[in-house]
């Protein structure tokens, strides 16, 4: 399983799960782009032929076709596409949710992904071929109290991917969802209640709820995007892959 030559752009670079896709995919001989709002994690790459770091907001349109110009200009073909870009909820009752919370989750979660799966679409179209990946969470198949509105936004990722998956088909794009299950990231403990140990709530709560025993790894979810977006999976699309030790049973 090989991406040499390939050209992926990696939404969502600055977190532990990003980070890790983008060093596996250079790894793997991939030409990566990283975009987050902070990229400070990705210095180690700096100085990289393969490897540009873009530092801005996704939300914002041009910014976003900005990103795509750049990556075409430079690498000459666009072959890849992880939204890997995502915030958590504090768990809370809905009548604690404001209006402002919940569409800045929407907006993270899925405009993002709707305006750089819409850019990738201009580019892969015309080459005939591209893969893209969007990340989507467990708790769209098993939800948690508290987290209506994280819930809501990786549930229109998936049902988006596969929208777009149908409608992107006759252009040889292939659109896959991964669901991964609680993992050992920073985000993991934002999901937690304010007035709760953080620590305390990903033992007793996440990891207990993982039938494999652990909480997955960044790595885990780099090796499943890696795997989306190879030639091994030119016949797959529209599908959900769950990367999460069991937690959607």
């Amino acid at each position: 399983m090989t991406l040499q030559g390939k050209t992926v752009i990696v939404t969502g670079a600055g977190g532990g799960m990003g980070k890790a896709a983008v060093a596996l995919l250079l790894e793997e001989g991939a030409n990566v782009v990283g975009c987050d709002l902070n990229t400070d994690l990705l210095d180690e790459f700096k100085g990289r032929t393969d490897f540009v770091e873009y530092n801005g907001n996704l939300l914002e349109e041009e910014t976003v076709h900005q990103v795509f110009k750049e990556t075409f200009e430079r690498f000459g073909s666009i072959d890849g596409l992880a939204n890997i870009l995502g915030i958590a909820q504090s768990a809370a009752s809905i009548e604690d949710c404001s209006l402002n919370d919940y569409r800045k989750i929407m907006d993270v979660n899925m405009t993002s992904i709707f305006l750089t799966c819409r850019e990738a679409a201009k580019y892969m179209k015309k080459q005939q071929q591209g893969k893209i990946v969007n990340v989507g969470s467990v708790s769209t198949t098993r939800p948690r109290p508290g987290l209506q509105c994280y819930v809501a936004s990786k549930g229109a990722v998936e049902s988006f991917s596969k929208a777009l998956a149908l409608e992107l088909a006759a252009y040889h794009i292939n659109v896959n969802i991964l669901h991964p299950g609680p993992s050992d990231t920073n985000m993991l403990g934002q999901f937690s209640a304010d007035s709760v140990n953080v620590d305390d709530t990903k033992k007793e709560v996440f990891e207990k709820s993982v039938p494999l025993g652990r909480l997955l790894k960044p790595m885990d979810i780099a090796q499943s995007v890696k795997f989306l977006l190879s030639d091994e999976t030119n016949m797959v699309t529209g599908a959900v892959l769950h990367v999460d030790g069991g937690r959607n049973i």
